[in-house]
């Protein structure tokens, strides 16, 4: 009787003793979890804030391009009108003038190929962008437990 109450008693203490032990092990889990997830709203807040930056610099330099663009097309204007005859003629010879005038168009060439790709860049940004927005979305209807959802929800996280 004594060694079945003494066992009893310690198996009872055992219970008792694993059960705030599960719930400190629970606590800790869900701290983890908790930091996890700030960890990961933080990485992806610093990649938003990279794609903005990365997209306000191609915006800068799609804007000095137009400008280049434009005086080109004023250069290119005038020289045209001097080839023709049609304006003030100068000192330069007509040789030169064409020579002048391929290099503006080759000029002309590779801002147009920079300008594609500037807005190729863009365009991938917004993706990526549209990508982590849909991401986050997935992960918010993923934390919701599946008993909660209904068919609507369940469609629409298999959409996403």
């Amino acid at each position: 009787r004594r060694q079945a109450a003494e066992y009893s008693t310690s198996s009872s203490d055992e219970e008792f003793e694993s059960k705030p032990s599960l719930t400190h092990k629970a606590k800790r889990a869900i701290r983890k979890r908790r930091k996890l997830e700030k960890e990961t709203k933080q990485l992806i807040k610093q990649e938003e804030l990279k794609r903005l930056h990365k997209a306000q610099a191609v915006q800068r330099q799609l804007e000095e391009l137009e400008e280049r663009q434009r005086a080109l097309e004023i250069f290119g204007v005038e020289l045209e009108r001097e080839l023709r005859g049609e304006a003030d003629p100068g000192t330069k010879d007509e040789n030169q003038m064409l020579h002048e005038w391929f290099e503006l168009v080759m000029e002309k060439n590779k801002l147009m190929r920079y300008e594609s790709e500037l807005l190729i860049i863009a365009q991938e940004l917004e993706l990526e962008d549209h990508q982590s927005r849909l991401e986050q979305k997935l992960r918010e209807k993923m934390a919701i437990d599946d008993s909660l959802k209904d068919e609507m929800d369940l469609n629409e996280e298999y959409e996403i």
